[in-house]
């Protein structure tokens, strides 16, 4: 088992990197459900076909990690058809994620496929590495939060504008969880029942998904 890396608080030195730390909390953290952000193409059980990338290399490395906040399930996506995982960085708690390093481009045309945008065009990223947050607009997934840095490089992920007790709970689909659960366990940090009793203790999933519901569905 691999061990997760730790977080160094504050903005990186270079105001404007030229590779970042892409920390996905949610279903990206699964390379397999990654690669259809970077090379284009459908998730296997999603029905959203993805443009991918500019560069379509896969991350030059990808490591486990843990951020301070609460991830839940929210809102319905109609991708999935359940909850979409979201990430209250001011909630108290501790969320198990994967940080994938990725050219700064890279991690613009990431967040535009999750914004429903056309990817092609950069980011600027001062307010957020300055700031440690910044809204590119009101929808989910439109704001872009700094976790810290690692080795150097900062950790970036995006997340909805609003807080976890602002919106209902949704649950989660299956498709959707088992990419997501997959992406933990293929983190090499944390073993199944690790995994099992992590998601399904997150707001949305619980009560829907019970511990062994979750561990099934690493095994299909």
């Amino acid at each position: 088992m691999s061990s997760t890396r730790a977080i160094e608080p504050g903005p990186p030195a270079d105001p404007a990197p030229r590779r970042v730390w892409y920390t996905s909390y949610g279903s990206n953290m699964f390379l397999h459900r990654l690669a259809c952000y970077l090379a284009g193409g459908r998730p296997a059980g999603g029905t959203r076909v993805y443009p991918g990338c500019r560069d379509q290399t896969l991350p030059a490395a990808s490591v486990p990690v843990e951020l301070a906040g609460v991830m839940y399930f929210a809102t319905r996506s109609p991708v999935w058809g359940g909850g979409r995982a979201f990430y209250d960085p001011d909630a108290a708690g501790r969320v198990l994620a994967r940080a994938h390093l990725v050219s700064a481009s890279q991690f613009a045309d990431i967040a535009a496929q999750e914004m429903y945008r056309e990817p092609g065009a950069d980011l600027d990223l001062t307010e957020v590495l300055t700031r440690g947050r910044t809204a590119l607009g009101d929808g989910r997934y439109e704001t872009l939060v700094c976790a810290g840095q690692l080795d150097g490089l900062p950790l970036l992920t995006f997340t909805a504008p609003w807080r976890m007790g602002d919106v209902r709970s949704t649950a989660p689909s299956a498709p959707y969880l088992r990419h997501l659960a997959s992406g933990l366990l293929e983190a090499g940090a944390w073993d199944a029942d690790a995994v099992a009793a992590y998601v399904a203790s997150r707001p949305g999933a619980h009560p829907h998904w019970s511990e062994q519901a979750v561990r099934e569905l690493l095994t299909l």
